[in-house]
């Protein structure tokens, strides 16, 4: 017997239902509030750059930069003041109908400093979880990131997201050395992770005063190769000296050795800027060994992966 028409409409109304649970936000408003909820806005043009008021914005909790250059932060207000913000930067509505900022918190401060009501902003709708990782990738993939601040994002990927130092390389477009490098400056003492991140100590300065290892000896190398202006290259001689200091009963002969056979001395110091480890070459007429020495089981593993693979 064929079904009555009138059961046709139960059918359609339960189709309706299945399409407002995969679109939500287009379900009907209710009969006595015809217009959206402004809360509700934000979602509606997602991924559509808006004016939003800029002090409707919030801080982003999870940034990794910790310092600005006031200069440039002021060139740029003036830059916001004139043109405007180029660039809109990206946000994520809050339940309570603020937002939260994800990336581009410089531009965020010079409309501050500009006196700007709205700012363009890209509304992303994220987690928590999703708002930390983008902006801690986002920052990573910028230049201007002191040494120190990059080391401190991707420890946070490590510990927060579990990510491995591949995985790091990948999603921020580094290669895995760079990475691993990064977080071995954590390894520093804190006074010179303090010199690093202000810029009187370079990257390249951190990375051959690790292989000293022991925090005072760090500190005291330190504070030499800041005295004298050591070059990065000159540091790493000089750290290659307290490593290996000459025997007495030899100096003369090792001084020799190494005076007629330069290029030994040479591809040690470039193993060991590779490596970020000690390293020592033992040379007699073209046959000899490498030296490689860990402290660690963590320099290890990034020693085994960086020649397995």
């Amino acid at each position: 017997m064929p079904p009555a028409a009138p059961k046709d409409a139960p059918k359609r109304r339960a189709l309706g239902r299945g399409l407002d649970t995969l679109l939500p936000r287009a379900a009907a408003p209710a009969p006595a509030k015809p217009e959206p909820e402004p809360e509700a806005k934000p979602q509606v043009i997602e991924g559509t750059p808006r004016e939003v008021p800029v002090g409707d914005i919030d801080r982003n909790p999870y940034q990794t930069r910790t310092r600005f250059d006031e200069a440039q932060l002021n060139e740029l207000a003036a830059s916001v003041a004139a043109t405007g913000v180029v660039q809109p930067i990206l946000v994520r509505p809050l339940p309570n109908g603020r937002f939260q900022l994800i990336a581009g918190e410089r531009r965020w401060l010079a409309s501050q400093r500009a006196g700007k009501e709205t700012i363009p902003a890209i509304l992303r709708t994220v987690s928590d979880e999703q708002a930390m990782e983008m902006t801690i990738v986002e920052n990573l993939q910028r230049t201007d990131l002191n040494p120190m601040e990059q080391a401190r994002a991707y420890d946070r990927l490590a510990g927060e997201f579990k990510m491995t130092q591949e995985q790091m390389a990948k999603r921020t477009g580094k290669d895995r050395a760079s990475v691993s490098n990064f977080l071995r400056l954590l390894r520093l003492p804190e006074a010179i992770q303090t010199r690093v991140e202000a810029g009187e100590l370079s990257f390249g300065h951190a990375r051959a005063l690790l292989a000293l290892e022991n925090p005072e000896t760090i500190l005291s190398a330190a504070q030499k190769v800041m005295a004298l202006s050591m070059s990065v290259r000159q540091t790493e001689s000089y750290v290659q000296g307290i490593l290996n200091p000459e025997k007495k009963e030899k100096g003369k002969e090792k001084e020799n050795r190494q005076a007629g056979d330069p290029n030994v001395r040479e591809a040690e110091l470039r193993l060991q800027r590779a490596l970020g480890l000690k390293v020592r070459i033992e040379d007699k007429k073209g046959r000899g060994r490498v030296i490689i020495e860990y402290a660690r089981l963590e320099d290890f593993d990034t020693l085994f992966e960086h020649f397995v693979d």
